[in-house]
């Protein structure tokens, strides 16, 4: 089975939560799943830049993305907390590759609109170097940021990439592991099963805004790509990967067909 897991950059923060869920991930490894996994760091992004003076602005849930903003991209998501989350799996166990798309032109993006400066969107991903990777027992640990063939870098949104990675790398499941329970419904009540449809329908609905459209409209577009399965799960929980690949009963499960419920 080829699974892909996308962390939330706040999951990453904590040198604990960190090396629990490198655990889980090289464990779900050598049980023989083919794993890549993609990193966000949105937080440490903006204490970086807050710390040179740097404003971060957001447009729709984007970071407007300068050239001093790229850099501290390159600097932070692409160097830092790509390299942690490398070292704590290779301490785990796991033969851990740090990458981003502008490797081999992993993932290649587009700007999305100039009044965002440089923000891409993910327009292809060549999962032959993903593949490649997993099917001889490395790990690939990709960070959200992406390059063109003119050689300009973008920073992406993580779940786009991690959906863009996912179709490029074929998988059979996509994972989103986050800071919540999963998806809220009209109720308040967090949803076990939503159909694309359902999805549709929560954000129409002005249900899901912000962070959880995004991944909402992520996901949709994970099915549509051709993967079977997309969860939104809770990271903080303990043995949450597991627990995913087990089928038992987490976080919201999104895929074709599904009633609501």
């Amino acid at each position: 089975m080829k699974v892909l897991v996308k962390l939330g950059g706040t999951l990453l923060d904590d040198e604990a939560s960190r090396a629990r869920l490198a655990g889980e991930i090289v464990a779900a490894q050598q049980q023989g799943c083919q794993v890549v996994v993609v990193h966000g760091g949105g937080k440490q992004m903006t204490r970086f830049l807050g710390e040179r003076g740097v404003e971060s602005r957001f447009v729709n849930g984007l970071r407007v993305s300068t050239p001093e903003v790229i850099d501290a991209v390159l600097k932070v998501l692409a160097g830092t907390v790509n390299h942690e989350l490398v070292a704590a799996l290779v301490a785990a166990g796991g033969q851990a590759v740090g990458l981003s798309g502008i490797d081999a032109c992993l993932t290649e993006a587009e700007e999305m609109d100039p009044a965002l400066g440089a923000v891409g969107r993910p327009v292809r991903s060549n999962g032959a170097i993903l593949a490649l990777l997993a099917a001889n027992g490395y790990l690939p640990v990709v960070a959200c940021v992406a390059g063109d063939r003119a050689g300009r870098i973008y920073n992406v949104n993580a779940d786009q990439m991690a959906v863009a990675c996912a179709v490029g790398f074929g998988a059979d499941r996509l994972f989103f592991l986050t800071d919540v329970e999963g998806v809220r419904d009209e109720r308040g009540a967090t949803a076990r099963h939503l159909s694309a449809v359902d999805c549709g329908r929560l954000i129409a609905d002005g249900v899901a805004t912000g962070g959880m459209q995004a991944k909402l409209t992520a996901c949709t577009d994970g099915l549509a790509g051709g993967i079977g399965e997309v969860v939104i799960a809770p990271g903080a929980r303990v043995g949450i990967v597991g627990q995913l690949l087990a089928g038992e009963a987490a976080g919201t499960r999104v895929s074709k067909g599904v009633p609501h419920a």
